[in-house]
């Protein structure tokens, strides 16, 4: 079986050795996404659009191997607020309402930024020959 490993450039990733994305065989495993871009957390406050982009995240490296929305096949949302579930989960039905994926949604005492209320990882197959 195969190994690829595919990074975002994100300073994380090379500072604790870690990969965005890593593909093995027919598998696909996201890390952990938020909506930190450039270093800075976009939509301060807003449990709902920060789901969306972190998933979007998630699923840009999901595209960048080869993947599509429709091969995820488990998703976990870790949130700080359990006030935030229902956000979070309004973001989830959005992007994978079709695809159904398995799903666990946990509340953590925090994140690594205080001003992140959300994180998100996603996992993927897809059929051979694809």
């Amino acid at each position: 079986m195969s190994v690829k490993r595919y990074s975002s450039g994100g300073p994380f990733e090379e500072r604790f050795g870690y990969s965005r994305l890593v593909v093995a065989g027919q598998h696909a495993y996201c890390s952990g996404s938020t909506a930190v871009v450039d270093g800075i957390v976009n939509h301060e406050g807003d449990p709902y659009n920060q789901a969306l982009m972190a998933f979007n995240v998630a699923l840009n490296a999901l595209q960048e191997a080869g993947f599509s929305r429709a091969d995820v096949v488990r998703t976990r949302m870790y949130v700080v607020h359990p006030r935030d579930m229902e956000a979070v989960g309004r973001a989830h039905k959005e992007l994978f309402d079709t695809v159904r994926p398995a799903s666990t949604m946990v509340v953590v005492s925090k994140l690594i930024d205080a001003q992140m209320l959300v994180e998100v990882e996603l996992d993927a197959y897809r059929e051979g020959g694809r």
